[in-house]
């Protein structure tokens, strides 16, 4: 399967609940997607509001031939970045998450380490105002080989299907 193939599988999955953005993504990344939740809880009658809660996700695709220690690195860095600088902690925040899927033809070991040993976290207030993660995941379409950190175990199983 080819890189381009596989980019737009994984999109044809996301484009049913997410905000996809093919044109211009954040460089140097191949495509964007955006999901938002607004969710309020009632007690009977709309005038009773219980709870009121935000959640964003933010999806970074990335496409390479050979994915080595620092371009893994450097791109997890850039999403958490980015990720911190678009969270709004206020005070019915409850997530927002950055997803980096990278999708390569082949991975070297220290690209393997790397992404299984990040794991950046960040709680706003407590965690009152929320918190957010990072869920990384990369898969090498000449092995069929999935690797990914603590969090982006989630995204496995549609990484698999693709």
């Amino acid at each position: 399967m080819t890189l381009e193939t596989a980019l737009e599988r994984l999109l044809t999955a996301y484009e049913r609940y997410y905000d996809i953005n093919r044109e211009d993504p954040m460089p140097p990344f191949a495509a964007e997607a955006v999901f938002r939740l607004h969710d309020e809880e009632y007690f009977l009658i709309k005038s009773a509001k219980v709870a009121e809660q935000d959640s964003y996700e933010y999806v970074f695709f990335a496409t390479v031939p050979e994915l080595d220690e620092a371009k893994a690195a450097e791109w997890a860095d850039l999403v958490w970045k980015e990720c911190l600088q678009r969270t709004d902690p206020k005070p019915n925040h409850r997530n927002t998450d950055a997803h980096l899927i990278i999708l390569c033809e082949k991975m070297t070991e220290g690209a393997r380490k790397t992404i299984a040993g990040t794991n950046p976290y960040k709680s706003y207030r407590l965690g009152l105002r929320g918190w957010s993660t990072l869920k990384l995941i990369a898969y090498e379409t000449s092995e069929g080989s999935i690797v990914h950190n603590r969090r982006g175990e989630s995204l496995k199983k549609l990484i698999s299907n693709i």
